[in-house]
C-alpha cells in the first residue's frame, strides 16, 4: 500500500456495501478510522453507516454492470474524499442451477454481475491508485473459486475467471505500487446462501441431484416460517465482522501474500479442493512427485 502521511485515513471503495460482508467491511473500515465510500444498489441502504459516520462515510448507487456508470461513479468516489488508497470488489451473488438448466440470460447476466463488474471497477480504479502512488486492489472470492461443486457450475466459473484475471493484473500493476489481494472466504452468516440466492429454472432430471446435495428437489428452496425457531437458517457460517477482522489485518501485513484464506473452514475446504483437482489427473499424471 502506498504511504500515507502520519495520521491520515485511508480511503476505501466497497462495492455491495448495502448489506451482508460488504457492510461489514465498511462498518470495520469506518471504526477503524478510515473513510469509505460504498456502492449499493438500492439508494439509502447505507443510511445507518451514514448517520453513524456522517464525515467519513459516502453512499453511491451503482449497478456494477454498466460499465460506463461504473466509470462515472469511480470518478465521485475519488472525488468525495479526495483519492482512493483501498478498492474492494464486493459486489455478486451465488446462482444454483445445473449447466443444463442455466440459460443463456441468466448465464450472461450472472456473469456480467460476478465477473465484468468486477473487471470495470479494476480498470476504473487503477488511473486513481496510480496517481495515489499506490494502493490496494481486494477481490472478493471463495474457496468455490478453487473446486466446483454441482449445480453451481455457473457461480464457480465466475470466480475462477475473477482469479485469472486479478492474477494476471497484480504482475501488471505491481510497478506501479498497486497490490492486489484474492480473499478466498469460507462460508459467512449472510443472506447469499437465503433470501438472494436466484435459481435457474429446474429440470426434472435434476431432482434427485437437488435432493441429495441440498435435502429437497424444490427450487426456489422452500419459505421459512418467520415465526419458528429456525426461521433463518440461511444464516449459518460465521459473523461477517470477522471477515472484516481478517481482511483488515491482511492489509496491515507489509509483506502479503496473493491470495488469503478467511475463516476458519476456508483452510480445509481448500486444502480438499486443490487435492481432488491433482487426483483428477490421474495416478500417472506425475504430479504425486510434485506434492
Amino acid at each position: 500500500m502506498a504511504e500515507r502521511p502520519s495520521g491520515h485515513s485511508r480511503i476505501w471503495l466497497i462495492t455491495g456495501a448495502g448489506r451482508g460482508l460488504g457492510r461489514a467491511f465498511a462498518r470495520a473500515a469506518l471504526a477503524h478510522g478510515d473513510r469509505v465510500v460504498g456502492t449499493v444498489r438500492r439508494h439509502g441502504a447505507m443510511a445507518d453507516l451514514l448517520a453513524e459516520f456522517p464525515e467519513s462515510a459516502h453512499e453511491i448507487q451503482l449497478d456494477v454492470r454498466d460499465a460506463a456508470a461504473v466509470a462515472t461513479a469511480v470518478d465521485a468516489a475519488a472525488e468525495a474524499f479526495e483519492g482512493l488508497d483501498v478498492v474492494v470488489n464486493n459486489a455478486g451473488t451465488g446462482l444454483v442451477g445445473a449447466v443444463e438448466e442455466v440459460d443463456e440470460r441468466t448465464a450472461r447476466e450472472h456473469l456480467d454481475l460476478n465477473l465484468f463488474g468486477a473487471l470495470w471497477v479494476s480498470r476504473a480504479t487503477l488511473p486513481h491508485l496510480r496517481a495515489r502512488g499506490g494502493g490496494d486492489i481486494v477481490q472478493i472470492s471463495t474457496v468455490g473459486a478453487i473446486g466446483t461443486m454441482p449445480t453451481f457450475g455457473l457461480y464457480n466459473a465466475g470466480k475462477w475467471a475473477l482469479e485469472g484475471f486479478s492474477e494476471a493484473l497484480a504482475a501488471e500493476v505491481a510497478q506501479f505500487g498497486i497490490q492486489v489481494t484474492i480473499a478466498q472466504l469460507g462460508s459467512f452468516a449472510t443472506q447469499w446462501a437465503g433470501s438472494s440466492m436466484p435459481f435457474a429454472d429446474p429440470m426434472p432430471e435434476y431432482d434427485e441431484l437437488r435432493t441429495s446435495l441440498f435435502g429437497t428437489a424444490e427450487v426456489p428452496w422452500p419459505a421459512v416460517d418467520p415465526d419458528a425457531a429456525s426461521a433463518e437458517p440461511d444464516l449459518a457460517g460465521a459473523d461477517p465482522s470477522m471477515a472484516a477482522d481478517a481482511l483488515l489485518a491482511h492489509l496491515a501485513e507489509s509483506d502479503r501474500p496473493l491470495r488469503v484464506l478467511i475463516g476458519e473452514d476456508a483452510p480445509g475446504h481448500a486444502a480438499l479442493a486443490y487435492a481432488a483437482r491433482q487426483d483428477s489427473y490421474g495416478p500417472d499424471s506425475g504430479l504425486k512427485q510434485l506434492s
